[in-house]
């Protein structure tokens, strides 16, 4: 039989309004009496019915997650962060995938809107100008995508891709391709910048621009013909979805990592230190990042009118493993029959394979 709030109160001692309050309001109840009441709810296994109090508050203490790709690690580990912030709080998520699809994102935020308090989206694709309407429209934060009007939780690209340049300077290259992801995605471009800019800083350091590919292991077997092609003794991909890619056809062809070439992905997820060889990455605190979008949308909730509160989670970190090594003294470079731009960086492809 399911436990009532009738029975907790019964058993904590108090009245039926002083356990809704706890529940639904647990700031306006005396911290010795808030902790009776939920230790025992706890106790008794009790579930407060969400719709029943939804009525009663005008919350139904329920939140949306959008992403672009439920398959992809990186948005699995952003939900897990989601996910367990959200429960701390006394909250359910819904999540809806977008599939990639710049199309879908405001057709799902808008459907959510009206069943939820607020709502995440995680690197969405969609243009600025549809992001702010519907901010407009339901009380919004974003994860990975710069906005200006926006409460955002946005990754610092910038120092994650410095500590790999930093590291792969040190082992002696100078050649670095960079394999993207989606055209469409903010932290490509992000990557990107960031990869020019440290690159700039240094006048012997040659950046090769190979072009934005699909965000998965395809993605990186079809850029390693052209990494190889561009004479790079090294290469940074999109993510490690595309790294792993990149290892695989690197072994096709008689490639040897870091020997030949070393590999460095971002991400660092959990199977990287299980590939052969396992994967040099850039470690993003991607649950953290999770978290703290929850914090931003429990805050607006109750704060609506507070300006938008950009977050910058900086906990980086490089995972350094077998698939980078020291520059081969035999090496190669193809650059000279690839044009430079003017900020010092080659384009081999500029489409989307």
């Amino acid at each position: 039989m399911a436990v009532s709030a009738r029975d907790v109160a019964r058993v904590a001692g108090v009245s039926i309004s002083t356990v809704s309050r706890a529940l639904a309001r647990p700031e306006d109840v005396a911290p010795a009496t808030l902790e009776k009441v939920l230790d025992t709810a706890r106790g008794m296994g009790y579930r407060p019915n969400l719709a029943a109090r939804g009525l009663i508050t005008g919350r139904t203490r329920i939140l949306g997650l959008i992403v672009p790709d439920l398959e992809n690690p990186f948005f699995a580990s952003v939900t897990k962060g989601v996910q367990s912030r959200a429960r701390d709080a006394g909250y359910v998520v819904i999540i809806s995938d977008s599939d990639e699809d710049p199309s879908q994102e405001a057709e799902l935020v808008r459907d959510l809107c009206k069943r939820v308090d607020g709502m995440v989206m995680c690197s969405p694709r969609a243009p600025d100008s549809v992001i702010t309407e519907l901010a407009g429209e339901c009380t919004l934060v974003l994860i990975n995508r710069q906005s200006r009007d926006v409460p955002t939780v946005q990754i610092d690209n910038l120092e994650g891709i410095r500590l790999a340049m930093v590291h792969l300077r040190a082992l002696g290259h100078r050649t670095i391709a960079y394999v993207g992801g989606p055209s469409t995605s903010w932290s490509n471009m992000a990557r990107l910048d960031a990869l020019r800019t440290v690159a700039a800083q240094r006048a012997d350091t040659e950046l090769i621009n190979l072009g934005s590919f699909q965000p998965y292991v395809s993605g990186g077997v079809a850029a390693a013909d052209l990494v190889i092609a561009s004479g790079a003794t090294a290469v940074v991909a999109y993510n490690d979805l595309v790294a792993y890619g990149l290892l695989d056809r690197f072994r096709q062809r008689g490639v040897a990592v870091p020997d030949d070439i070393s590999v460095v992905g971002v991400d660092d997820l959990p199977m990287s230190g299980l590939t052969t060889p396992s994967l040099t990455s850039v470690g993003i605190p991607l649950v953290n990042c999770g978290r703290a979008s929850v914090d931003m949308v429990l805050s607006l909730l109750e704060h609506p009118t507070w300006p938008p509160v950009h977050h910058h989670d900086l906990s980086f970190h490089l995972a350094v493993r077998a698939s980078t090594g020291v520059v081969s003294p035999t090496s190669t470079s193809a650059l000279s029959r690839v044009p430079s731009n003017t900020d010092g960086t080659k384009e081999l492809l500029d489409t989307d394979v």
